[in-house]
């Protein structure tokens, strides 16, 4: 779907540019035109997609009935499934974050869909077949999701609503009182239009930055950092090996294709299965340009429960896939 995009990119980069491939300023950039590119469209499509739900949906509702209902943890898993079904990287899947917030799901919730959504998808899962196999690409989906529903779980379980940032709080406190003026009015749906592009671009002004920044930290680890820089540190020998990837992992940026390549090599090099495996979770559910993002939502404090919380469960994993494989 956004193969015209990485057309453009190698164009300037390139073609106008006229950089060589191996180069790192070259790699770099020519991330950074790619995914900032194609975030900026998912911002666009994605609030304007929440923002006509969100005029139609009673949250109020949602709120009720996600809060009424005992689900028994029916909620997380769900949501854990709609991310596997979402083929986004961390970065994109911050926009429906968003989304998810504004329309009044629960944030457990949303951060179930949060950390399985770039870690399981149709393509990684194809890549994972193909590499490692039937058994271990079920052990890995399994985990994956399961990892999405516990996370949730726990966080939801802190009730930590307090430390969205005051921008997501007024963003809330609009989409109530936008929806009480679609409900009072019966306004049909192009009545409704500038209200919703005008939240949309109050939203990407707020975001924007932060996505710019985010995408340029990722793209500069992207383009300088080589492959095989932490494989010293992931060795089977190594009893702490499984926490070390996990945590070097995080300031790398890359989605689970663009990662799995790198598990294969690592593996070859006798680096067991479930360190490779936490260290992709590492890269591909937590990385600072995600941290950078979620800055403009989340309070620091937030960030760093949100961080602990899935690191936490991405170490027992991989322990978990050291014993079983």
């Amino acid at each position: 779907m956004f193969d015209w995009i990485q057309h453009i990119a190698d164009w300037v980069v390139f073609d106008a540019l006229h950089l060589e491939k191996e180069n790192h300023l070259a790699n770099a950039l020519n991330f950074f035109i790619y995914d900032t590119t194609k975030i900026l469209i998912l911002l666009v499509v994605v609030i304007f997609f929440m923002g006509i739900v969100n005029s139609y949906f009673p949250i109020d509702k949602v709120k009720n009935f996600l809060s009424r209902n005992k689900l028994y943890g029916l909620e997380y898993l769900m949501a854990s499934l709609f991310g596997v079904v979402t083929p986004f990287c961390s970065c994109s899947s911050v926009p429906l974050f968003i989304g998810f917030v504004r329309g009044g799901i629960p944030l457990g919730v949303t951060f179930s869909f949060l950390v399985t959504s770039p870690l399981v998808n149709e393509v990684a899962i194809g890549l994972f077949l193909g590499l490692f196999g039937l058994k271990t690409t079920l052990i890995y989906v399994v985990s994956g999701v399961l990892l999405g529903t516990i996370s949730g779980a726990i966080l939801q379980k802190l009730k930590l609503e307090r430390y969205l940032t005051p921008w997501v709080k007024d963003i809330l406190a609009n989409a109530q009182r936008e929806q009480d003026i679609f409900q009072e009015e019966k306004q049909t749906f192009k009545q409704r239009l500038p209200v919703i592009w005008a939240e949309v671009v109050k939203i990407l002004k707020g975001i924007v930055p932060y996505v710019i920044i985010g995408i340029a930290v990722g793209g500069l680890m992207h383009g300088y950092i080589p492959e095989g820089f932490f494989e010293q540190y992931m060795n089977k020998d190594n009893l702490f090996a499984v926490p070390i990837a996990t945590i070097l992992a995080v300031p790398m940026y890359s989605n689970a294709s663009g990662i799995l390549p790198v598990v294969q090599v690592l593996v070859a090099k006798g680096i067991p299965l479930g360190t490779a495996i936490a260290f992709m979770m590492g890269v591909v559910a937590l990385s600072l340009p995600e941290a950078m993002l979620l800055k403009k939502v989340m309070s620091l404090k937030l960030i760093g429960i949100f961080f602990g919380v899935v690191t936490l469960c991405i170490i027992l994993s991989g322990y978990l896939f050291n014993i079983i494989l």
